[in-house]
């Protein structure tokens, strides 16, 4: 991250659709996506992060890049958007989503769109929201300015999970450690090296490493929303030991056949993960910059 300066925004928004419609199938597994209890105190707390304070339901929702639908989803069982419209530029990722929707008795839009292009009139929700959505968008400015746009006066903005620049550099070195670490790892929970692709050369999920455009500094992003006309932006980072954590158990896991890591180790890695998660959120969030974390999460109001 981010991708070449060379890519076009057309390239970067080519080697998205096709990265995440590949992804579709096999992105909630890769990610430890949930949709029950879990996923829906981890969406909750996201949020009321964003926001700083526990949220109140909202009527009408719009999320960018909604993906899988790990927010919208657990948002809508927790009852905290009434009526959930689900963006994204992948076809693929929104069927995942329409899927997963009925299979747990919710309603949602699913509707194939671009950020800086949404068919929506103005004025037209109460939230627009994203999780790990605006580090993808080639040009910020535009998306800003359609978020505003379709917000109804007094309606709220709220992303996180996105990359902030700092942080991005310090994922690099559990990468690197998980890396070097892999074979002895898996002769310790006795898992074999993974295989080559099942769909061999040319294989879309190479795109993961260029569909990144952005990392960010937290004043960047306040200026984004200052520029789009909204009032005063409230800002944090979110992660730090559990994200270099996270890094290096997915770097060790994707070296592996999958369906030869023990589930003990798994327990392990999520309990650990979840643990360190606390230790953020309790001790270091609330007293280091927000620039210090792997990810920021921000919220904004338009103007009555």
């Amino acid at each position: 991250m981010p991708a070449a300066a060379t890519a076009t925004p057309d390239k970067i928004k080519d080697a998205n659709t096709r990265y995440h419609d590949a992804a579709a199938a096999t992105y909630d597994a890769k990610w430890g996506i949930d949709y029950g209890s879990v996923g829906q105190g981890q969406v909750r707390a996201k949020l009321a992060k964003a926001l700083g304070e526990p949220p109140n339901p909202f009527g009408e929702a719009l999320e960018i890049g909604a993906g899988t639908g790990y927010f919208s989803l657990n948002l809508l069982q927790l009852g905290l958007i009434g009526r959930s419209t689900a963006t994204d530029i992948s076809p693929g990722m929104l069927e995942t989503l329409a899927a997963r929707a009925v299979a747990l008795g919710l309603e949602a839009e699913a509707v194939v769109a671009e950020a800086e292009r949404l068919p929506f009139g103005d004025r037209s929700f109460d939230l627009v929201f994203g999780h790990a959505v605006l580090h993808h968008i080639p040009d910020l400015r535009r998306a800003f300015g359609e978020f505003y746009r379709v917000l109804r006066p007094g309606g709220v903005i709220a992303f996180c999970g996105e990359p902030s620049r700092h942080g991005d550099r310090i994922a690099a070195l559990p990468k690197r450690v998980g890396l070097l670490a892999a074979p002895i790892w898996r002769r310790a929970v006795g898992a074999s090296a993974a295989g080559p692709s099942i769909n061999g050369p040319g294989d879309d999920h190479e795109l993961e490493f260029e569909v990144d455009v952005h990392a960010f500094a937290p004043d960047e992003l306040r200026e984004l929303l200052r520029a789009a006309g909204f009032g005063e932006a409230r800002l944090q980072g979110e992660e730090l030991l559990a994200s270099a954590h996270g890094w290096l158990v997915r770097t060790l896991e994707a070296t592996a056949e999958p369906a030869e890591v023990p589930n003990g180790w798994r327990n392990f890695a999520f309990r650990s993960y979840m643990t360190l998660q606390r230790v953020d959120a309790d001790l270091l969030e609330p007293r280091l910059p927000p620039e210090l974390f792997y990810n920021l999460v921000l919220s904004a109001r338009r103007p009555g």
